[in-house]
């Protein structure tokens, strides 16, 4: 179940492990993940996907560290960490991209230039 939560003051959404979310979901905090999301996030915060975490679809955010999988598109106006236990299988437009060694990524970066798509 989704869950709102507050960290060192600030507030942030969590999905926590065994639960699915199918469907569009417009966050106006940082989320993170450690269930199943199929379908798209657009995130003004940070996006999270813990080691359990699963997104198929797309997001679309400030920043994200990925630790779980992500199946599909990714855009980050700023930053995205695929740590060493994260997967990535798709797209990714970004400003700076940083990869841990052991991390897997399969699909297409485009970095710098291209600006990510406003949240909606």
């Amino acid at each position: 179940m989704a869950n709102e939560k507050q960290q060192g003051g600030a507030l942030f959404n969590a999905l926590t492990a065994g639960s699915k979310i199918v469907g569009n979901i417009t966050a106006d905090s940082d989320y993170r993940i450690d269930g199943l999301i199929e379908g798209e996030l657009q995130c003004t915060g940070k996006v999270v996907i813990g080691e359990v975490g699963r997104v198929k679809g797309t997001i679309v955010c400030q920043n994200a560290e990925i630790l779980g999988l992500m199946d599909g598109k990714i855009t980050c106006r700023e930053q995205l960490s695929l740590r060493s236990s994260g997967k990535i299988t798709g797209d990714v437009v970004t400003k700076t991209l940083i990869v841990e060694p052991g991390a897997t990524f399969n699909g297409t970066c485009s970095m710098g230039g291209e600006k990510a798509a406003p949240v909606k």
